[in-house]
This record gives C-alpha cells, sequence and structure tokens, in this order.
C-alpha cells in the first residue's frame, strides 16, 4: 500500500457534451493522456459522462447502474494510468435514478455516493432521488478524502470536518459562471472553516443553463489558491502537501472547539 505525504491530483474540465458519452470519454481519455506521470488522483465534472437534460425519459436511457459501461469505463481508466478518478454519473436502480458520485482507485476498489441535496431550482430534484447517506471518506495513499456533488457545497453542516475525519474535501461539479463568485467563495470558506484542503471540479463549455469555463480551482486550508483554471478546458493541476497540513493544525487547532451536530436523514 502507498502512503504519501504528497498528493499530486488533476481536475479535467470537461467540455460536456449532452447525451453523447461516447464523445465525452474520448475527452476524458485524451485529458487523461496529458496528466503528469506521478499524478495521483483525477477528478471529474459533475455527471462527466453525460450533462443534465430537463427531459426524464432521456435520462432514464442514459442513466446505468455501477455495473454498468461508464464505471468499466472509469476502471479501465484508473487501472492503465495508475491514478483514482472521481467524479459523478447518472446511475439507477431497479425503480430510481441518482447523481451518483464515485471515487475508483486503480486496484479497482470503488467507493460510491449520492448527492444530497438536489438543486430545486432545476428539474433535478423531480427526476433523480437524493442520497440517504452521508458522503464517505475513503482512504487512498495515505489521505482521507471526501467526495460531495455541486449544491451539497451549500451546507456547511453537511460539510463539517468533525475530528478532521478528511483532509481532502473534492467537489465535483456543474456551476455556471452566474454564480461563479459565490461558488469560488463558498470553496475558500469550506477550506476555512475545515481546515482542510478543498478542490472544486468544475465542467467546461457551456449548456443551455449556462457558460462554466474557468471555474476548477484548488484552495488549501488557509483559503489560499494553489492551482486555478487559467484557460478554458485546461487541466487543472495542484500538489498537496499532508506535512503541512498537519503542522497547521496541532499548531493552530481550532477544530477543537467546534460545535458537534446531529444529522437527521
Amino acid at each position: 500500500m502507498i502512503f504519501n505525504s504528497i498528493l499530486k491530483t488533476a481536475v479535467l474540465p470537461v467540455g460536456i457534451i449532452a447525451g453523447d458519452k461516447k464523445a465525452n470519454f474520448t475527452t476524458v481519455e485524451r485529458l487523461m493522456s496529458q496528466i503528469d506521470i506521478n499524478t495521483d488522483l483525477v477528478i471529474l465534472p459533475e455527471l462527466f459522462s453525460t450533462g443534465f437534460v430537463s427531459d426524464r425519459g432521456k435520462m432514464a436511457d442514459m442513466a446505468e447502474p455501477n455495473s454498468g459501461d461508464t464505471v468499466a469505463e472509469l476502471r479501465r481508466l484508473a487501472e492503465r494510468y495508475n491514478v483514482a478518478v472521481a467524479g459523478s454519473f447518472l446511475a439507477r436502480t431497479a425503480t430510481s435514478m441518482y447523481n451518483r458520485g464515485f471515487f475508483i482507485e486503480p486496484s479497482g476498489e470503488e467507493t460510491f455516493y449520492d448527492k444530497r441535496h438536489l438543486f430545486k431550482i432545476s428539474a433535478e430534484a423531480s427526476m433523480l432521488n437524493r442520497g440517504m447517506t452521508m458522503p464517505p471518506v475513503v482512504r487512498f495513499r495515505g489521505w482521507n478524502i471526501m467526495p460531495v456533488v455541486c449544491y451539497d457545497l451549500r451546507f456547511p453542516v453537511w460539510c463539517r470536518n468533525t475530528g478532521n475525519r478528511y483532509d481532502l474535501m473534492i467537489v465535483t461539479a456543474n456551476w455556471p459562471q452566474a454564480r461563479g463568485y459565490a461558488w469560488k467563495h463558498l470553496l475558500i470558506a469550506r477550506a476555512i472553516e475545515n481546515q482542510s484542503y478543498v478542490i472544486g471540479a468544475n465542467r467546461g463549455g457551456s449548456d443551455s443553463f449556462g457558460d462554466y469555463d474557468k471555474l476548477s480551482f484548488a484552495y488549501d486550508y488557509l483559503g489560499r489558491a494553489i492551482a486555478e483554471t487559467d484557460d478554458k478546458n485546461k487541466i487543472v493541476s495542484a500538489v498537496l502537501d499532508k506535512d503541512k497540513l498537519n503542522r497547521f493544525r496541532e499548531d493552530f487547532p481550532v477544530w477543537n472547539d467546534s460545535d458537534l451536530f446531529n444529522l437527521t436523514l
């Protein structure tokens, strides 16, 4: 098992083509071929393979079980490039559909999380089922990593890092430029209040809901930018240092004074 003080990450801000899984995977494969050979974690946007469409029938046609082609392709990429791959895809069970976060390790180990907070201003909340479990914390190469999905970011209790249970929160998203100011500052706030690295992996391109380019960011535990999108669909690489994080938490242990919450799911 690999344990790293340094975690090398890459966000792929895919310009999603709605409903075209083949084209979107072609883009992912092209970008994956460009990442640094020592990358540990690749983060894809929310619903990276399909995008979001406001038609339940089309959504149902595109949704897949965990055993489907999308997860199989993610497993192949994770193994080929020796990286963990995270993001979300359109998932289904026999009776329901979900915006399902995934964390696929190069070993093939899988962790899933269903988006809890569905965006009621859009049709998402009426077409998909919300998740009924807390975000998991994945142990990968010596790091504790918690994935959440897009709108979850707005809810600080949901993201609370009680007892420093995670070192990095990753937020996979389709967050439009019209709300870009909020997106950026919510990422910074979550990093500061949770004394954690935070990476926001946004999609690129545009669709009927807005434009998305240049909104992927990585922040350290002080809320300082360590990487951000400076061009359309350009890979955003960030190097995270756990030793520095641990020293900061020891020197400034505000997490000891945080309030406890009991969430009702």
